[in-house]
């Protein structure tokens, strides 16, 4: 069996008395899309944000590729191969496509100019183009300003961004948080064939999304929470929809043993 690209076992995350995450067992393996699925405050972000670093558990243990990580913050997760694709996507609106992309990861001038913290413009300019072609992702010239683009190229910047991130990790995971949310039908064709192409590469994709088409398009499982425990987990070429609709919804019992 392979080793999961992220495993996360017995996760409670408590917020005070209130128990937003109740003995969650989770695992993505590499190549794999997992859409993690429910209503409004059935625990799906808190989820994600346990994964992701933003929150420590309460209990439980995270693993990813085989060690057992206590993630502090977001750059702990992302250290070990974990990138996150915020719903506000978390772009920096006056500066162009190519500072976007290479946000907090700069290439910086040689020489003394370097030394100053100098960026080089241009070279970024350029691993940016080849990146994204790498992606097969098409969008304005690298020098235009994030805050003169449409709603779907902006999610196309921010996707692309992380996925940069990920890709050559060991069985990188790729987070994502509602990606077509605000995005037209073609824009939304664009991601599913990006999730398409880096699940070929080997990297793990997680999508929390209320889009069911977008689920039963990309994904391999469907995981269900509701009130936040897990109460159903399914193969999406064997999930029915009005099963999933009832589990989401909390109409049909759960799959597991109370």
């Amino acid at each position: 069996m392979a080793v999961p690209a992220m495993e996360l076992s017995s996760i409670e995350h408590h917020y005070g008395f209130v128990r937003a995450l109740d003995g969650i067992d989770f695992r993505v393996d590499p190549g794999e899309v997992v859409g993690l699925l429910g209503d409004n405050g059935a625990g799906k972000s808190t989820l994600l944000k346990v994964m992701s670093g933003a929150h420590r558990p309460t209990h439980g243990t995270i693993t990813v590729n085989g060690t057992t990580r206590a993630f502090h913050a977001p750059k702990d997760a992302a250290a070990a191969g974990i990138q996150m694709v915020y719903q506000d996507l978390s772009l920096v609106d006056p500066q162009d496509i190519a500072t976007n992309l290479n946000l907090g990861q700069e290439i910086l001038c040689k020489g003394p100019l370097g030394w100053l913290g100098f960026v080089n413009r241009k070279a970024q300019r350029r691993h940016a183009e080849e990146q994204l072609d790498k992606l097969g992702v098409r969008t304005a010239p690298m020098i235009r300003p994030v805050e003169m683009l449409s709603g779907g190229q902006r999610q196309a910047i921010a996707f692309a961004r992380s996925a940069i991130r990920v890709v050559g990790e060991a069985h990188g995971v790729l987070l994502l948080d509602e990606p077509t949310a605000a995005l037209g039908y073609e824009q939304t064709r664009q991601v599913e064939d990006l999730i398409r192409k880096l699940s070929e590469q080997g990297t793990a994709v997680v999508v929390v999304s209320h889009d069911l088409p977008l689920c039963y398009e990309v994904t391999h499982r469907m995981v269900i929470l509701n009130r936040g425990r897990k109460v159903a987990e399914v193969r999406t070429a064997e999930a029915d929809r009005d099963h999933v609709v009832g589990w989401i919804t909390g109409s049909r019992p759960s799959m597991f043993a109370p």
